[in-house]
């Protein structure tokens, strides 16, 4: 430790370093429930070794080299907000926080896009582009919380993803710097055929092949009108074809939510959605004579495909309450373990999916709540946001019982044809699984993970195992 303090006091100044113990303490984890479970009962693994705070590209650079020549692994660390373990340092690692890294350093009003530092919260790149007349089009429930290069290194999608695209529709150009403290700079452009995307290699590496400093992405004129309708159904097939259908042929409502009967009737919709009914939740939004064309549009296939309308309310308390969440914490003091899921498939297969799904987590002990809904839907087809709440008998068996939900729906998601993740990531969670999911492909990643960091220090356990 005093090797590396020495090092980085004269590289950086000592002022860059971290070392107290509840500053480091704050960097143990993201916001994982299982390193949460484990912080309670004296289980989480002891803490990094510091944590750094650079200023700048440069900076990190140093950080890495310095890291590198100790064999010290290396986690950057942004707004912790991710919930599969991506941020959760072993001991001994050296935590890059990028949160001073925290400017919007460009807007580009004829190419439409933003240039911004890494370590920028969502929200607050959200607030300086609404003071210019532009949205940024990306909404997760956690935008106040996550990093911009958080964003882009979990490929996130945000809540108005059907309209604007998903991060790697979004994100144009990046600068990274690599385990060997090189800066690799990738030129924002509308497209290009100079080879394979290098910047698609970041997209989603969750620091395990190089730390994201910079990020230019997609900006959008703040939008001139605004539709909102909701349309409940009978069962999750007739619903998730309304959708199937109005995707297919060319329709992009921002925002198209479909909650299950459970989450539609008992949970968040309750005083407008009959019993066992599902609901389907539209917002178009952009030019008026667009939004009052795809808003008629949309409703003649919902209806035709069994919906009934129950106008904007319940769309409108969706927007006032869609980033209010209970902490784990609640959870946990009730000794329950409670997650949310991503997953995906195509149309032909999504039904199945859920259905398996659903009925797996069912079967397991002591589970409260099995649900789902869908939120990210494209021509091809959709996600499925999958929520549990499992009350084992024996809260010493909490991990157990949440270890065991995962691997129920893993091994059903597998079985059907889906994606084992849409939005989240791999972080920690789902490392056991991916090698099933790209199969062949498989030792394509392993390599680019050799060759990128051949030491293995970038964030080790996580996309990959150690």
């Amino acid at each position: 430790m005093k090797n590396i303090a020495d090092a980085l006091a004269e590289k950086l100044g000592a002022d860059r370093l971290v070392t107290d113990e509840a500053a480091v303490a704050a960097h143990r984890t993201d916001y994982w429930i299982l390193a949460h479970l484990r912080r309670r009962q004296g289980r989480l693994a002891a803490p990094p070794l510091a944590v750094v705070q650079p200023r700048n590209p440069g900076e990190v650079a140093t950080v890495v080299e310095i890291a590198r020549a100790h064999r010290t692994p290396i986690v950057p660390y942004g707004g912790g907000s991710g919930v599969v373990g991506g941020a959760t340092p072993d001991a001994g690692a050296l935590v890059v926080d990028l949160r001073r890294m925290d400017q919007l350093l460009e807007v580009n009003d004829a190419a439409l896009t933003a240039r911004a530092q890494a370590g920028l919260l969502g929200g607050d790149f959200e607030r300086l582009l609404n003071a210019r007349g532009y949205v940024s089009g990306h909404y997760p429930q956690s935008l106040a919380l996550a990093s911009l290069g958080g964003l882009v290194a979990t490929r996130s999608a945000g809540q108005f993803s059907t309209l604007y695209g998903n991060m790697e529709d979004l994100c144009l150009g990046l600068e990274v710097v690599l385990s060997s403290g090189a800066i690799a700079r990738m030129t924002p452009t509308p497209r290009s055929a100079t080879g394979p995307s290098l910047r698609e290699i970041f997209l989603g590496s969750e620091g395990a092949l190089g730390i994201i400093t910079e990020v230019t992405v997609r900006i959008f004129p703040t939008p001139e009108h605004r539709a909102l309708s909701a349309w409940t159904f009978d069962g999750m097939g007739p619903a998730l074809d309304a959708i199937r259908r109005i995707m297919r042929v060319g329709w992009r409502p921002a925002v198209v939510r479909l909650y299950d009967a459970f989450e539609a009737s008992q949970w968040h919709f309750k005083q407008w959605v009959p019993e066992n009914k599902c609901a389907l939740l539209l917002l178009s939004e952009g030019p008026a004579a667009l939004v009052a064309a795809e808003e008629g549009a949309c409703a003649a296939i919902a209806v035709a495909a069994g919906g009934t309308a129950i106008g904007a309310a319940p769309v409108e308390h969706w927007l006032e309450r869609r980033n209010h969440v209970p902490s784990w914490d609640q959870f946990l003091d009730q000794e329950m373990m409670v997650d949310t899921i991503e997953i995906s498939a195509t149309w032909d297969r999504v039904g199945a999916l859920y259905d398996g799904v659903i009925a797996a987590l069912k079967s397991r002990p002591g589970m409260l709540v099995a649900s789902a809904h869908s939120s990210h839907s494209y021509r091809q087809g959709t996600n499925l946001y999958v929520t549990f709440a499992v009350k084992p008998e024996k809260f010493a068996d909490a991990e157990a019982a949440y270890v065991g939900a995962w691997a129920a729906v893993m091994e059903a998601t597998l079985a059907a044809g889906g994606s084992i993740s849409h939005h989240h990531g791999i972080g920690r969670m789902r490392v056991p699984w991916i090698e099933r999911e790209l199969g062949t492909a498989y030792p394509v990643l392993r390599a680019l993970k050799h060759v990128l960091d051949p030491d293995g220090l970038m964030n080790p356990g996580v996309l990959l195992p150690a």
